[in-house]
């Protein structure tokens, strides 16, 4: 995961948090997209290590953000798996074969 070493990580995380804020509820889209649209294209896998390190009782919408193929990428029927389809499938969120259509 090495950023170009001259980058201000916590600036990084701060663009990431403030993309995934303006993810409209019932809508979602990928870490790849997260990562494309702050400038640091191929670094999805930060953005979702960004994400997974926010406390418990963040507002910021983690759930609206998928693996690459629309999935949700904690393991199928784990307790993360179950909040994020629950939190996803109450804003109207649809997936069919276990995928949603993402936007971006």
């Amino acid at each position: 995961m090495a950023l170009v070493h001259r980058v201000d990580l916590n600036h990084v995380q701060q663009m990431i948090w403030q993309a995934v804020a303006q993810i409209p509820a019932g809508q979602v889209t990928s870490y790849g997209t997260i990562a494309k649209d702050i400038g640091f294209p191929n670094h999805a896998r930060y953005v979702g290590a960004t994400l997974k390190k926010l406390p418990s009782d963040s507002r910021l919408p983690w759930h609206r953000v998928l693996n690459s193929k629309g999935a949700i990428a904690f393991a199928k029927g784990t307790p993360q798996y179950q909040e994020q389809r629950l939190r996803l499938e109450q804003e109207g969120v649809v997936f069919i074969e276990g995928r949603a259509q993402l936007v971006g």
